[in-house]
């Protein structure tokens, strides 16, 4: 039950994300809108809203500490010049509500002492830190005994401690975050659990994830492990891939014989603890933004993937991805790309520069998305993913022809054996007209010898009347002689 918990707030969290990532902010002149401009005060604005409200930070340096004691919405102008400065005193922002939504900020200079952070949020659940750049702060942000709450898309950098710190905190999704070139640890974890941790890059730090205390259960998969020490051993046992998938690790030396982008052999962590199915390069993710609609496009690939972009042929209708791919010269590069079969969905293909190569559909592929794979020599390469509608008619022809000729194949066996059984019926009826015939000249020959015999027991039969009608009369005529000298010699006697 726990873990189909789990899963389901994974599944809700992702989607809550996809509409962070794809959301673009429309500000108002409305009573639910309060701005403010350089030289005002970000706390006296959040401290007039009510719940609900858009607190809009224009561009400019802010120097305050600020209490998000509210669920509004806290949303900075530009995220490179819209400032919240501390200037090395205590925690920038204190979320100490539920609900709130902290976006668009440089958010930086913390104070050093324990607890001091750029964003803490505390005891409280379902907020948004999303879109910042964190730099220059004891922490970047700590979670403290808080639940599902979602880190997306932020910066967070040189940081003196860790860039994220989780205490006595779970449910809680991490995704789409650049960790990196913080001074000890890149996440770290105390008595947390059931947190996921996907699509981020943490590299650079001292060591990549601590696990301590207790820290069970929480997911991780989809993310860039490029650090000193990527992670520690631990005492509890965490999930390290989700559905078929891992992380990359910078020092990960297994094979791919199979060629699908993904590691044959586990990265071990320690016994309780391995990554089944590691990643072969750096995983990213690129969002399409079509009719209404959002889509994904994600990359496993040991070249840097760079200017992607979708388009739509203006005359042949093909839906085309565009991109960029560079790694070092004379090695051998690949792509595993997962399409959304909405956005793409008749057959793939893919040029690199001017040069068609055919790619592999890996098993993997399901109604949602396809998975390609694909090798090409390293250097900068151009490469375009073209859906072709064209193709699809053309497969389709292909297939049509097929159907008919294997149906014309089946007529013509059809044929040959209505025909050999039509060749074996005219034997077995030549058969049976001799065996009539044969029948027949029997018959006759039987009914000769009954005529003859009718006639030759007639003829018996007369003669048999005629003997017997003779055997009568004379019998008769015998009887009445006899009678008759009977009583003769009587009439004799009597006289006498």
């Amino acid at each position: 039950m726990r873990k189909n918990v789990t899963i389901l707030f994974i599944i809700l969290g992702l989607l809550s994300i996809s509409c962070l990532v794809t959301h673009k902010l429309s500000v108002k002149a409305n009573p639910g809108t309060i701005y403010v401009s350089p030289g005002s005060s970000i706390q006296v604005a959040i401290n007039s809203a009510n719940p609900g409200d858009t607190v809009f930070v224009f561009k400019g340096t802010y120097s305050e500490q600020i209490i998000v004691n509210n669920s509004i919405y806290l949303i900075g102008e530009d995220v490179e010049a819209t400032i919240i400065d501390g200037f090395g005193s205590g925690t920038v922002i204190n979320v100490t509500a539920n609900s709130v939504v902290v976006k668009g900020f440089t958010i930086r200079n913390s104070g050093i002492g324990t607890g001091d952070s750029a964003i803490l949020i505390e005891s409280y659940i379902g907020n948004v830190i999303s879109n910042n750049k964190i730099v220059n702060n004891k922490v970047g942000i700590i979670v403290s005994t808080s639940y599902n709450n979602i880190i997306s898309n932020n910066t967070i950098s040189n940081n003196d401690e860790a860039g994220m710190y989780f205490y006595s905190s779970g449910d809680n999704v991490v995704t789409g975050n650049v960790i990196t070139n913080n001074n000890y640890y890149g996440i770290k974890f105390h008595s947390s659990t059931n947190n996921l941790i996907s699509d981020n890059t943490i590299s650079f730090n001292r060591l990549g994830v601590y696990l301590y205390f207790h820290s069970s259960s929480n997911i991780f998969y989809h993310n860039n492990f490029d650090n000193t020490n990527q992670t520690t051993s631990s005492e509890t046992t965490n999930a390290w891939n989700y559905d078929g998938e891992g992380n990359y690790w910078r020092d990960y030396t297994g094979p791919d014989l199979d060629n699908d982008g993904i590691g044959d052999t586990p990265y071990t962590i320690d016994p309780t603890n391995r990554d089944n199915f590691p990643l072969m390069g750096p995983f990213s993710v690129f969002n399409i933004n079509l009719e209404q609609k959002a889509y994904q496009v994600a990359f496993v690939s040991n070249s840097t993937i760079s200017a992607f972009r979708f388009e739509i042929g203006a005359e042949t209708g093909n839906q085309i991805l565009r991109f960029n791919a560079t790694g070092q010269n004379n090695t051998v590069g690949f792509c595993r790309v997962a399409i959304p079969m909405e956005l793409m969905n008749y057959p793939f293909i893919v040029t690199v520069d001017t040069e068609e190569v055919v790619p592999t559909l890996l098993s993997v592929s399901n109604e949602t998305y396809r998975y390609i794979y694909f090798k090409f020599f390293n250097s900068l390469r151009a490469i375009s993913i073209i859906s072709s509608r064209t193709l699809y008619l053309y497969d389709e022809l292909l297939g049509q022809f097929s159907g008919l000729q294997t149906g014309l194949y089946n007529l013509n066996m059809t044929y040959y054996e209505l025909l050999y059984n039509y060749t074996a019926l005219m034997e077995n009826y030549s058969l049976l007209q001799e065996v009539y015939q044969a029948l027949n000249s029997s018959y006759q020959e039987h009914l000769s010898n009954y005529s003859e015999d009718m006639d030759n027991f007639r003829n018996l039969t007369y003669i048999f009347a005629a003997t017997t009608a003779i055997f009568l009369a004379t019998t008769v005529y015998l009887s009445k002689r006899a009678h008759t000298g009977l009583t003769s010699r009587k009439g004799v006697a009597e006289e006498k």
